[in-house]
């Protein structure tokens, strides 16, 4: 079941926003909750994603393509040594 809501200031967050930077107060998270019939092993599975916006997006965006031009040279690393 996927659900949206709204980020509280405060609620959730231990009262700790510095966690968030960037974000402002009525940013948004998707949860999902994984279906029974679907669980690994019957363990409960839960994604939450926050909507990142603006300067933090950003800064977001440019780790994720970092790390994706990392992936993509060791991949190509390892398919040039094998034999």
């Amino acid at each position: 079941m996927a659900s949206t809501e709204s980020i509280e200031p405060g609620k959730g967050q231990g009262n700790r926003r510095d966690n968030m930077p960037g974000m402002a107060a009525n940013g948004r998270v998707i949860s999902y909750n994984v279906s029974e019939d679907q669980r690994p092993g019957g363990i409960k599975v839960r994604f939450k994603i926050r909507i990142a916006t603006g300067k933090r997006a950003k800064q977001i965006d440019a780790r994720q393509a970092k790390v994706i031009m990392e992936v993509l040279q060791w991949q190509r690393q390892q398919h040039q040594a094998r034999p």
